[in-house]
């Protein structure tokens, strides 16, 4: 289905510019506004694995905010030092390349084979990352998760439960 020009109105203001590669609004917050949009998985015929992008705009502050005071090491060493989540980082990988492939449609496909694409996607997880281990960017991991839950997502949250002011 078409995105409105009313939505992608929306997309834009919160972006702060013109979209490229919107597919679908996949998240809307309380507010009924674009939370987290879902891209194109070639943007100007250049791979662009990260499906799901995150632009609420207080979501984005208070990762951004909890990136800035470190919060990615923290967690990075806390799954560094546990197998399970090792593991369960692994799956959500499997599952979001999985996801993706899944909105990938025959001309899009023929395009990523054709311009030799094809093992970028079939080897990057959430937000792109090739190390399945490596957290790299808060946003990616919570606007995956917002669409289908995930560990990082899951360790955010339980952040945030426990450290509800962490604004």
């Amino acid at each position: 289905m078409a995105l409105s020009e009313a939505t992608i109105e929306q997309v834009q203001r919160l972006l702060g510019r013109r979209p490229r590669g919107l597919e679908a609004v996949a998240v809307t917050s309380s507010n009924g506004l674009p939370a987290v949009i879902r891209v194109a998985s070639l943007v100007d015929n250049k791979p662009f694995p990260t499906l799901f992008w995150l632009i609420d705009p207080d979501l984005c502050l208070r990762i951004d905010r909890a990136e800035a005071r470190g919060l990615i090491a923290d967690l990075q060493q806390r799954i560094d030092d546990d197998t399970a989540l090792i593991r369960a980082m692994h799956t959500d990988h499997a599952a979001h390349i999985a996801l993706r492939d899944s909105y990938i449609g025959a001309p899009m496909r023929a395009a990523i084979s054709s311009l030799g694409f094809t093992e970028v996607f079939a080897e990057r997880g959430i937000g792109g990352i090739a190390d399945f281990q490596r957290i790299r960017c808060l946003h990616t991991w919570y606007a995956a998760h917002l669409v289908v839950p995930n560990t990082v997502g899951r360790l955010l949250d339980q952040h945030w439960q426990k450290y509800p002011d962490d604004r």
